[in-house]
């Protein structure tokens, strides 16, 4: 009896595990924080949620699939930038995002920029590790896209 009630909590907390949603930080500082606390790269997602056709095209056939969500876990801290045209955003949300995009040279969307930064005396160094977009192929090309950016080969 104890047997059969372990394998079924066991069998619970593992499908919770698979149906939580990933955590997209808003928020670059406190990403900053989880990214150099767990010692992973962010993933910075320059996005036009609500008018960019290549972006929920991304969001879609990419970033919401079980295969990305994996690899995003073990691999990266997520941070989504947003210029929408029709959803409102908090002045302060709006300035960090804008001198972000700025800093990063984003000139079209989506652009996904991997970055590790540090914060001293009060300012922020971010270390590029590379870009890419959308990629065509689904989850399987665009995740080999971005472990070649994070992961590099040795030589």
């Amino acid at each position: 009896m104890k047997k059969i009630f372990l394998v079924t909590l066991f069998l619970v907390g593992a499908l919770t595990v698979q149906s939580q949603e990933l955590k997209w930080y808003t928020d670059v500082k406190e990403a900053i924080t989880v990214s150099n606390k767990e010692h992973k790269p962010m993933l910075m997602f320059f996005t036009g949620s609500d008018w960019c056709g290549w972006c929920i095209r991304l969001q879609n056939e990419v970033l919401t699939t079980p295969e990305f969500k994996k690899w995003a876990v073990d691999n990266v801290v997520l941070v989504e930038l947003d210029y929408p045209r029709r959803t409102p955003q908090t002045p302060e949300l709006k300035s960090q995002n804008n001198e972000l995009q700025q800093a990063f040279g984003i000139q079209g969307f989506p652009t996904i920029y991997f970055t590790s930064a540090e914060s001293k005396d009060g300012k922020v160094n971010f270390k590029g590790l590379g870009q890419t977009g959308y990629v065509a192929g689904g989850p399987t090309a665009w995740l080999t896209v971005a472990d070649g950016i994070i992961k590099p080969k040795k030589s």
